[in-house]
């Protein structure tokens, strides 16, 4: 972090439909900047008009960006959360857009997002993993996954290419703990092997 600013002072909230002037610059600072990184391009991204930006913002428990802003207004950082949907699918929750702007980086903000997104998923009645994809070269990204207890359970060959060039992404999931263990009973009891 930059060293005129004050460290690790960040409130974190969900982003709200009117604050997407705020909202959309980084978003597509990100896209811009880390083509290899989002499913989405800067390219068709710029095209969209704020109200389909605003309609694009949710603010539900279960479908939300969080946002992290400094305590003079400015969003430093992004972390989207969504419920799967489905009545076979509503047990996973999946981890989107999550980027942190340059000036902020550094000062574990990106950890604080995760951890909050999870203890959000805990509260959740039903949910029991939250799922995420990230490029296979942004090796802090996935070691900070991994810190909180993502595993690896594939890698995608190509899933994204820019600019000619394949990306390969390591599909990643967090399970609850106690989840985790009445599931195991659960495929046991079932005939599965372990």
């Amino acid at each position: 972090m930059n060293g005129g600013q004050k460290e690790n002072v960040f409130i974190l909230r969900n982003l709200r439909r009117d604050e997407a002037e705020k909202y959309w610059p980084l978003r597509l600072e990100a896209l811009k900047n880390h083509p290899e990184a989002f499913g989405a391009s800067f390219e068709m991204s710029i095209q969209l008009p704020m109200s389909e930006v605003q309609e694009r913002i949710h603010n539900e428990a279960d479908d939300y960006i969080l946002g992290a802003y400094t305590e003079e207004g400015i969003l430093a950082g992004t972390m989207g959360f969504k419920r799967e949907e489905g009545l076979k699918l509503r047990h996973k929750g999946y981890i989107w857009g999550v980027y942190v702007s340059p000036s902020y980086r550094g000062c574990g903000l990106a950890s604080r997002l995760l951890r909050e997104v999870l203890d959000r998923g805990r509260e959740l009645e039903g949910i029991e993993q939250i799922n995420l994809s990230v490029v296979t070269t942004n090796g802090s990204a996935r070691r900070l996954y991994e810190q909180h207890g993502f595993e690896t359970y594939g890698i995608e060959r190509n899933a994204l290419v820019v600019q000619g060039k394949g990306y390969d992404e390591a599909h990643m999931t967090y399970f609850y703990a106690e989840c985790r263990l009445n599931m195991s009973d659960e495929h046991v009891e079932a005939g599965g092997d372990l």
